[in-house]
């Protein structure tokens, strides 16, 4: 198959991944199995099947798949104490402090816990606290964005960061456990101690006598384990996606200018940022380059509800309307993408 014809299937197979799931509520339900079939596809038309490509395919969702059952379940028991938690934290520090401190340890905590059981411990911690809902919602959007900046901090976090590590593994940046962390810790955690301040901002003039928003319902056995099993398949799809796409990143995307690659990325806001990433990083990318794709994605990620996973996992759980998300997000995710854009021009070489 020529170049031109490979370029243009991939091209294909990148316009429908990153459409369908969008405009096609079928896909959007079953997004791991479509994934799968287009990384299949996209690993089919570049020719690049190898025995090396299906192990890394099999292996690579082990650790966050692992992580989001484990810590899953072991939430389940440590559950009941978390009232007794919170509680003894308001009474010694006050409202505004403790949110500060949740919000912090769910969000950089999530990087070894995961994004998925974070936000399902944002939703309990939300239902516990009794504010009135529109403060409630702010609080969980302020939280979401730190989760989801928190958990690229390791392959641990989120399919996005486990999916950016396993792509450059090999030279020229030999990724490991530590890559993200050490590449973009600077920038995540001063954004995530931010994200923090705001959710406790105002918080002593917010209390009232019920819950704005309530947790539907506790995860059983059965549903930790589902989880497990789509995390391990969403991975399993971007790593197929990820490496069948890579001509068509190096070809295109590896070329654009780092500011094209930074707010063409505000698109995270409607489509998830993990399949973007497995779509876009590629290994001759430039440190550079990788750290305003990805910041690109991480911040604009949490301006709407599908932009990533805590929004999707909190937003279902407390029932919380698109609208009122995106009216709580919008305006600061917007500053925030500004904010990043500033700052990395000038110091990011």
């Amino acid at each position: 198959m020529s170049d031109y014809l490979i370029l243009a299937g991939l091209g294909v197979v990148m316009g429908l991944t990153l459409v369908l799931p969008f405009s096609v509520k079928r896909v959007e339900q079953d997004l791991e199995a479509f994934l799968f079939v287009m990384g299949m596809a996209a690993v089919s038309i570049s020719g690049l099947w190898s025995r090396g490509l299906i192990l890394q395919a099999l292996e690579e969702p082990l650790a966050i798949t692992a992580a989001v059952a484990v810590v899953g379940w072991l939430f389940g028991l440590f559950r009941p104490r978390l009232r007794g938690l919170i509680a003894a934290l308001c009474g010694k520090l006050g409202l505004g402090p403790t949110i500060f401190i949740l919000v912090a340890a769910l969000g950089l905590g999530s990087s070894v816990f995961t994004a998925i059981v974070s936000a399902i411990m944002l939703a309990e911690v939300v239902t516990i606290l009794k504010l009135k809902r529109d403060f409630e919602v702010r609080l969980t959007v302020y939280a979401c964005y730190a989760i989801g900046l928190g958990a690229a901090l390791t392959p641990l976090g989120e399919p996005l960061s486990t999916i950016v590590v396993a792509k450059l593994k090999g030279p020229p940046h030999d990724a490991g456990f530590f890559y993200l962390l050490n590449s973009l810790g600077a920038w995540i955690i001063p954004g995530v101690l931010l994200c923090a301040a705001l959710a406790a901002r105002g918080a002593r003039a917010a209390s009232a006598e019920h819950a704005g928003l309530r947790e539907d319902a506790h995860d059983t056995h059965k549903v930790i384990l589902l989880r497990a099993g789509k995390v391990y398949l969403f991975v399993m799809a971007l790593v197929f996606l990820g490496a069948g796409l890579t001509p068509l990143a190096e070809r295109f995307v590896a070329g654009l200018p780092t500011w094209a690659l930074y707010w063409a990325n505000s698109v995270s806001a409607i489509l998830d940022n993990a399949t973007l990433a497995a779509a876009e990083v590629a290994p001759v990318m430039t440190d550079r380059q990788i750290k305003f794709i990805l910041m690109g994605l991480l911040v604009s990620g949490g301006m709407l509800i599908p932009g990533n996973i805590p929004n999707i996992v909190s937003s279902a759980k407390l029932g919380i309307k698109s609208r009122e998300w995106a009216k709580a997000a919008l305006p600061f995710g917007g500053a925030l993408m500004l904010a990043y854009f500033i700052l990395m021009s000038i110091l990011v070489k």
